[in-house]
């Protein structure tokens, strides 16, 4: 399981880099103009797309097949994408989370209860981001479940848009939406683990 994550972790960085110099970029701009939250959303898109990415480069290369030969399971091989997903969601939560913490502790803004309220969001798009392409990916293929690769991309992208458009009013629509957001981050969760748990019975099942 570790040299999956291994493998996993090189090709992100090697393949990866794209993502990473735009997910810095998008936290400078997003750190010089925070009331725009779109620009907060969308790199935890961008590490919703790596685990996509990741598999897609390992149908070219054939290491599907070739990882049927190695003392690797299918479940494991599937777990090592969620994990790598998961990983880098976290890493790019903190990261997002500490500049927007500095910013407005800089303005002199720093309320706990709104700040918290962004990061269960991102948390919440970033967990959803991961979780509705992969299992079709794992049963047909990259190519045959891009459709739903283009919907997770529609879905989170229209999601961000509107909560950063509601969270950043002080109306009762966006009271009422941060008192739900820990059931939400919840149900984000639980979205999460059920797709990784289709993954693998999908990808048991295929034939490569």
């Amino acid at each position: 399981m570790q040299g999956l994550l291994l493998k996993d972790l090189y090709m992100m960085v090697k393949y990866g880099r794209i993502y990473l110099f735009m997910s810095i970029v998008f936290c400078v701009v997003s750190f010089m103009n925070p009331e725009n939250l779109f620009l907060v959303f969308y790199p935890c898109l961008l590490c919703g797309m790596l685990p996509v990415n990741l598999l897609g480069y390992d149908e070219r290369s054939k290491w599907l097949q070739y990882c049927e030969t190695l003392p690797y399971t299918r479940a494991q091989m599937v777990s090592a994408k969620y994990l790598i997903g998961l990983f880098a969601q976290l890493a790019i939560l903190l990261v997002m989370g500490a500049a927007h913490a500095i910013r407005m502790g800089i303005d002199g803004i720093f309320y706990p209860g709104e700040f918290l309220s962004m990061m269960m969001s991102l948390l919440m798009l970033s967990l959803i981001a991961s979780s509705i392409s992969l299992p079709f990916m794992f049963k047909f293929g990259v190519e045959k479940g891009r459709l739903a690769y283009l919907i997770m991309v529609g879905v989170v992208s229209g999601g961000s848009v509107t909560m950063a458009n509601i969270l950043s009013t002080k109306t009762e629509a966006a009271t009422n939406l941060v008192s739900v957001l820990p059931v939400l981050c919840l149900v984000g969760a639980g979205i999460f683990a059920l797709s990784w748990y289709l993954s693998i019975v999908f990808y048991r099942r295929r034939e490569l």
